[in-house]
């Protein structure tokens, strides 16, 4: 999405019960002999997805940058409205949107008229700021009407640590002031991807949409290279911003058994830097029994 400048500094790992820590430059955690290791993630955790139950986590409460894993929250005020039907006409705005920010696009042209359904697809799979802009404008109405459902959304499912104010995870106003945590990425992620329509986009490595009446031809590949290179990968979502480095929520499963992760600002702008964190947590979490049951 942007490219990444920030710096990393070392920090200690948070101690249990501390108060999360404000938004700011992550730093890098040694691994203990009892975690997973090669994980850089100063912030993660894995969890069994059916569940919840958390089999591992480092600073699971502290509050960090997450890029475009707000997407997540933003699909799901749009799935719980219930009106996919609903034709959204791009906005002039949305250019100079992703201009100020340099966010990444689903390369969708101002008057361009696609379903709420389409716009999901725009905005998850390639990581679509333009179909997030107008999702939001649509069903905010108004950018700041949507923001309010997506922190009460937070709010009801109890992700204390969260806060957004964008609806595409750009820095705006500034890079920290969108904000969450592992431990409430994770209950992001398990609820929405109990939605199937949710999971039905997030698990797709590209997706055609044809040209209809009032839209063009569009063609999305996916940002989340792990639906690629590990087996059983059923999404979710990455993210990438200079504050928020490089990060990764996800699920894989393996006989039946599904995990549930997240990792941020594993790497200043190395996309795969969080690849490979979530691989090494997938791999510990199912051992080397799982790892060799069948893919599902």
């Amino acid at each position: 999405m942007l490219a990444v400048a920030a710096g990393v500094f070392v920090v200690s790992a948070q101690t249990a019960g501390a108060a999360p820590a404000a938004p700011g430059s992550p730093g890098r955690v040694p691994a203990a002999a009892d975690e997973p290791a090669g994980v850089l993630a100063p912030e993660a955790e894995l969890a069994d997805a059916n569940t919840g139950a958390v089999k591992w986590s480092r600073r699971a409460d502290t509050r960090a940058p997450i890029g475009s894993i707000v997407k997540v929250m933003t699909a799901l005020v749009v799935l719980e409205s219930g009106d996919l039907d609903r034709p959204v006409t791009i906005p002039q705005a949305v250019v100079g949107y992703d201009r100020k920010y340099d966010g990444s696009t689903a390369g969708l042209v101002p008057g361009e008229v696609l379903t709420a359904r389409q716009l999901l697809y725009a905005m998850l799979i390639p990581s679509g700021c333009d179909a997030a802009y107008a999702l939001a404008e649509a069903f905010g109405p108004g950018q700041a009407g949507f923001l309010a459902k997506m922190n009460a959304t937070a709010q009801r499912l109890g992700m204390t640590g969260t806060h957004f104010t964008d609806p595409s995870g750009l820095p705006a106003p500034t890079g920290t002031s969108t904000y969450s945590t592992p431990a409430d990425l994770v209950k992001l992620g398990r609820h929405a991807m109990t939605l199937p329509a949710f999971r039905d986009i997030v698990r797709l490595q590209t997706f055609h949409q044809p040209a209809g009446p009032a839209h063009r031809d569009h063609v999305w590949n996916t940002t989340n290279l792990l639906l690629r290179d590990y087996p059983g990968t059923m999404g979710i979502k990455t993210g990438s911003t200079d504050a928020a480095g490089t990060c990764l929520l996800f699920e894989a499963s393996r006989a039946g058994q599904p995990l549930i992760g997240v990792v941020l600002h594993s790497d200043p702008v190395n996309d795969a830097a969080a690849e490979n964190d979530a691989r090494h947590l997938l791999d510990w979490g199912f051992g080397p029994v799982l790892s060799l049951l069948p893919i599902g």
